[in-house]
């Protein structure tokens, strides 16, 4: 289980790797975007990105991707972190990531970046512990246990605003999403935060008061499919071919049919559970199961509000560059010309076009 949710990791960034990684970015930049025929993107295990595994093991990725005459190598890789460090220096095409490391990431290193797809938002999947208290009001002067400077850092900071709290009523000690089970088990956490399948397995225990969860935050972590801009540009195959793809295996995995249980159960597998198992965490994950689900949500005013929200945590944590003068340092662009941050430094784009032609029947 340590290995698995090591696996599942969304943190925004590690100590000096994912420093390094930038560095490497801003010296040679992304590789040059040109017209090709062949394409990586990485992809990590996590309960909404499993489908992504399903469809290379199906063949699905690839019979997309000979509809449109290219290749598409979907690498799986354990370290997310890495996965985007390695797209962010032009290894990769694209990746899967959460919203806030799509900022703080590639699009912070100078990576002009656009989210394909939103696939999903977590709706219960992170939550806040606490062995004692019975409310967010209890965390005041506790120790809580969290990775720090992630989306578990971002929940904390908003379960905080909702009880007229900060984070400087509490006290943050950095841990390792692999350690979290047995940490909690020590007689000096007072309060978690962790994510599925962790969060499940701690909310079993006695001492586990669920104080919080990301179902308080509708929207606001989400999941998405991130390609180079230029690259897609250049290759609008590559887009056809993965929103096909990802919204065909969709279709399948929904259905309570013999084929829905069948992919679902081998979705179940590759993630280190069962069936049951994995069915709980897709309980706790609004996945837009079809195109017009994810345009709906990517059209939604919430949406760049919800990207001020992390674009300003991330800036008052430092996540937006030591040079950043303020939290509009970098642009990101929404449906219908919405920008949110400098107009002249889009590096972040919630673009539509290619899931309106999948909800229109056009790939």
């Amino acid at each position: 289980m340590a290995e698995l949710r090591k696996k599942i990791a969304r943190t925004l960034r590690v100590g000096l790797v994912a420093v390094a990684a930038l560095g490497v970015a801003l010296a040679g930049g992304p590789a040059e975007a040109a017209t090709k025929t062949s394409f990586k993107v990485a992809w990590t295990i996590y309960a909404g990105w499993m489908p992504w595994g399903y469809a290379v093991d199906q063949g699905i990725v690839k019979k997309w991707a000979d509809k449109y005459g290219i290749s598409i190598d979907m690498v799986q890789m354990n370290d997310y972190i890495e996965s985007i460090n390695q797209y962010t220096a032009g290894s990769l095409d694209g990746v899967l990531a959460a919203n806030m490391d799509a900022l703080t990431i590639p699009a912070v290193g100078g990576v002009d970046t656009t989210s394909l797809i939103n696939g999903d938002f977590s709706n219960g999947n992170d939550g806040i512990l606490m062995k004692t208290g019975k409310t967010v009001a209890d965390l005041k002067g506790a120790k809580v246990n969290l990775v720090e400077l992630s989306v578990s850092h971002y929940l904390l900071a908003r379960a905080l605003e909702s009880a007229s709290l900060s984070e400087r009523d509490v006290k943050t000690v950095n841990t390792s999403d692999a350690d979290f089970i047995a940490a909690y088990g020590t007689g000096d956490v007072q309060a978690m935060v962790a994510w599925n399948p962790a969060l499940s397995d701690l909310k079993t225990r006695k001492d586990a008061n669920l104080v919080f969860d990301s179902s308080k935050i509708p929207g606001e972590i989400i999941d998405i499919a991130i390609v180079n801009t230029a690259t897609l540009k250049d290759n609008p195959a590559l887009g056809k071919a993965l929103v096909g793809a990802w919204f065909e295996v969709l279709s399948i995995m929904q259905k309570n049919d013999a084929a829905g249980i069948a992919a679902r159960t081998a979705m179940a597998k590759a993630s280190g559970t069962d069936l049951a198992g994995y069915e709980s965490q897709l309980a706790t994950t609004r996945m837009f199961y079809t195109p017009a689900e994810a345009v709906a949500f990517t059209k939604s005013p919430q949406l760049p509000e919800t990207m001020k929200r992390v674009r300003d945590f991330s800036f008052s944590h430092g996540l937006l560059g030591n040079g950043a003068k303020s939290a509009d340092v970098v642009g990101m662009e929404f449906p219908g010309g919405v920008v949110v941050g400098d107009p002249k430094n889009i590096k972040l784009r919630f673009d539509l076009t290619f899931v309106e032609m999948a909800a229109a029947g056009k790939l």
